[in-house]
């Protein structure tokens, strides 16, 4: 696990000097993604500087060193991330003639473009990647992203200097590059808590979309080329006309071999390693495979939290009991999780609005101080059909969709004539009678957000209000355009049989890539922990999707599979509980203990000299937040920590963001296709 970084001058003026000290003021922000090294790479006739930082996990001898070139001269690559099948790839290219002269996968992936070129090549890889390569025969840049999108690349134009670094932060030390914040993107992040692919905070950034490659040439007259090598919608289409069709059992064995050797091969590793443990079903069945695996107690660990809807360490704590793990658990006070927030815009990077960043860093600093590598459960949910919000979906619809619209509309109406404080007292008393998923922990805002629904006209749009915060961003930012997304423009939507197959793919598209793995790599590298996600493997991703519906979910259930895997390892009463989450009071807090904190950031007199909102909107919300009128946590958090992001920009930076802010600045960035 390192950070990558480097340019192309495309006026090909500087020296190699200049080259070399511009790239490595680029590695040097990325230091918290690799403490180990520091290397530069460049050559100044095609005007190329590649740089990198280095977490040592495998080879950690000088063989290692990045950036790397080719035993054949022709490639140099500055490589984030893991090939977990190298050792595999090494024997086939040592029978075809190759040797090497370490152990590191880097010197592997490099051989491997050797012998069958780039677009040949990076299908071969089983792994977390993100890799630039400057192929010196053809005078290309190629940028690679793996599969799912666990590893970031960020890539973009500033005048004729072509900018490309796992994190914008990079960006930052060039003194041409101008930091304007593209109004169209803050809408879209308003949406969503987070900013989907291929989009970036600022203007003309781009992300490198999972799966694919980008090809740039040296001039910025040459529009970039995007090969897509490999895409979870082709996999969904492609398991869906070729299904599983053997038995339970038969369906059971296979997804347990598979999972065994993903998790097998993520075990490998010259450091120490452990796992996060949260006692839920994905984390236990990583821990209890790699403890079916090892010789010696795995190392797990968890974060604790005294408010109890909160708190599943006790969970988790009997399933390594269970295991036979070497377990490690943390209970953090309130104050010590919200000592994290003002750390937050400089660990995302751009607007994050996922309040589990909290405690997912606690439990990666946690971690780190014992190991280097942490293997997560992630992925669970969204390949076996495991959130709430797809049972939720799916019943609603079965509902809504039965009525007339006409008779919509009124009840609309009718739901939003009580406040959100009197529908908690009315559910306070029909709990105990609701179904459990219909029980949530904030009970008056419930029929508002029905509310928001009712007047959908199909799945595909009710999916999207159902797991949108602002459900009209671009009245919040004066000027914006909401640029489309897979999940906002339904004609984006790719086929799928079945509801939940749809909404589980929607989800692998956007949910999992741009906001799950975004939070646990940057949560994990800013203490320079390697994580790694085995339910991602794209083989047991490709086995998931052949399977039907009915084997993920059963009475009503959803990981029905995956529970069947556990069971072997772990008795059910020890995992079977309602899913809470990894979450933290943002709603208490703001009105408590954050109060003073929201309250600057959303004064009234500072919304409006910078510009981004809808002053009157914003406040509208913050005052019935803060009197307890309505509970308005998942519309401010984004807004707040887009403002706390805003604020460091300025302090740190202290030539300013152009923020192109101004009520009624709008304007379509120019997007690359990536």
């Amino acid at each position: 696990m390192c950070g990558l970084s480097g340019l192309i001058d495309a006026s090909r003026q500087k020296s190699d000097d200049q080259l070399r000290d511009a790239a490595l003021r680029m590695a040097q922000v990325l230091h918290h993604r690799g403490p180990d090294d520091i290397g530069s790479w460049t050559d100044a006739a095609a005007g190329v500087a590649l740089s990198h930082r280095r977490l040592s996990i495998l080879d950690v001898s000088p063989l290692g060193h990045q950036p790397m070139a080719s035993s054949c001269g022709r490639y140099v690559a500055s490589f984030n991330g893991e090939i977990y099948n190298f050792k595999a790839l090494r024997a086939e290219l040592e029978r075809l003639g190759h040797r090497f002269r370490g152990r590191s996968d880097t010197e592997v992936l490099l051989s491997c473009l050797s012998q069958w070129g780039v677009e040949s090549a990076v299908p071969k890889f089983n792994g977390m990647f993100a890799i630039a390569v400057w192929d010196r025969d053809e005078r290309l840049l190629h940028l690679i992203r793996d599969r799912m999108g666990e590893k970031p690349l960020y890539y973009g134009w500033s005048g004729r200097t072509f900018l490309f670094a796992s994190e914008l932060k990079a960006f930052r030390t060039d003194p041409g590059f101008e930091a304007s914040i593209d109004r169209d993107v803050l809408a879209l992040f308003l949406r969503h808590g987070y900013i989907p692919a291929p989009y970036s905070v600022y203007r003309g950034m781009s992300k490198v979309r999972p799966g694919t490659i980008v090809t740039i040439a040296p001039d910025p007259g040459i529009e970039p080329q995007v090969h897509v090598y490999w895409s979870v919608a082709a996999a969904a289409e492609k398991g869906s006309s070729a299904p599983f069709r053997g038995t339970d059992a038969e369906a059971i064995a296979g997804l347990d071999q598979l999972l065994r050797d993903a998790v097998k091969l993520r075990m490998e590793a010259d450091v120490p390693l452990g796992a996060f443990l949260s006692g839920g079903i994905d984390s236990s069945a990583i821990v209890a495979l790699m403890q079916a695996q090892s010789a010696a107690p795995v190392r797990t660990f968890s974060i604790g939290f005294h408010e109890a809807a909160y708190n599943e360490a006790h969970h988790a704590k009997a399933v390594a009991a269970h295991l036979g793990t070497a377990h490690t658990e943390l209970y953090v006070t309130p104050g010590e999780a919200m000592d994290v927030i003002p750390r937050l815009p400089a660990m995302y990077d751009e607007p994050f609005a996922d309040s589990s960043q909290i405690p997912t860093y606690l439990v990666s600093a946690l971690a780190k101080r014992h190991v280097t590598v942490a293997l997560s459960g992630d992925g669970g949910d969204e390949l076996f059909c495991g959130y709430d919000r797809y049972f939720l979906a799916a019943d609603l619809w079965r509902t809504i969709g039965a009525v007339p619209s006409s008779l919509r509309r009124p009840a609309a109406r009718a739901l939003t004539a009580l406040s959100p404080a009197v529908w908690t007292l009315i559910f306070r008393h029909l709990a105990p009678v609701l179904p459990r998923r219909f029980r949530p922990y904030h009970f008056g805002d419930l029929p508002h957000r029905l509310a928001e629904i009712l007047a959908v006209d199909s799945l595909a749009t009710l999916y999207r209000s159902v797991v949108s915060l602002w459900k009209q961003p671009t009245a919040l930012v004066p000027g914006s355009v909401e640029p489309p997304t897979v999940l906002t423009d339904a004609a984006l939507w790719p086929p799928a049989s079945e509801s939940f197959d749809r909404l589980m793919l929607l989800d692998m598209l956007s949910y999992l890539p741009d906001d799950i793995l975004v939070k646990v790599d940057r949560a994990s590298m800013a203490v320079s922990l390697e994580a790694r996600v085995p339910l991602l493997d794209h083989r047991v991703v490709e086995w998931a999707w052949q399977l039907p519906v009915s084997m993920k979910v059963r009475r009503g259930q959803g990981k029905w599979i995956l529970r069947q895997i556990l069971n072997r390892y772990v008795p059910p009463a020890l995992v079977e509980r309602p899913k809470m989450g990894f979450g933290v009071p943002i709603d208490r807090w703001l009105r408590d203990d954050l109060r003073d904190w929201a309250d600057a950031l959303l004064d009234e007199k500072r919304l409006a000299e910078e510009g981004f909102f809808n002053v009157e909107l914003v406040r509208a919300k913050w005052r019935e937040h803060r009197s307890g009128a309505g509970n308005w946590h998942y519309y401010l958090w984004p807004i707040l920590m887009f403002q706390g992001w805003f604020e460091r920009e300025r302090h740190a930076y202290p030539l300013g963001t152009r923020a192109d802010a101004a009520a009624g600045c709008g304007g379509v960035a120019h997007r690359h296709a990536a």
